[in-house]
């Protein structure tokens, strides 16, 4: 008896730690409302087990080779290379989603409550940022690999 609990533990361990691993890489982020792809984003797990998103590259042409600034942020993001900027913070897998932290808007300079859902069945992340920790207000994004 004490075999199969064992099992069935390692079993729902070793799901769970599978399906966090499917948002850590590179995504493309993909603008909601042009349709066009922004920029490469790598989604990490740091060593305080929370998930993180840096900025690894800017992909629209205006800014190729150019060292964009953050001039809109706030605070210790403010001026900083948006090339190396941290958006995703203190994320925490639950329930199959990535949920309880913030993204930044580098373009605002705003910072919104985050979840990021993956859908097995396309690939791909949804990050929906919201005003509200509900996640009713807000608008959503898809990131694809």
């Amino acid at each position: 008896m004490k075999r199969i609990i064992f099992l069935i533990a390692i079993a729902g361990l070793t799901t769970t730690l599978f399906a966090q691993k499917e948002f850590l890489g590179n995504w493309t982020t993909v603008s909601d409302k042009t349709g066009e792809k922004e920029s490469i984003v790598r989604i990490f797990k740091a060593t305080n087990g929370l998930y993180y998103g840096k900025i690894e590259k800017l992909l629209q042409p205006q800014y190729a080779g150019k060292n964009v600034l953050c001039d809109k942020c706030k605070g210790a993001d403010k001026d900083k290379p948006v090339e190396g900027l941290i958006i995703v913070r203190d994320m925490k897998y639950e329930d199959g989603k990535l949920v309880g932290g913030t993204v930044l808007d580098p373009d605002s300079g705003n910072t919104y409550y985050a979840a990021i859902t993956y859908d097995a069945s396309t690939g791909k992340l949804t990050l929906r940022g919201s005003i509200d920790k509900r996640g009713i207000l807000g608008r959503s994004q898809t990131w694809i690999r």
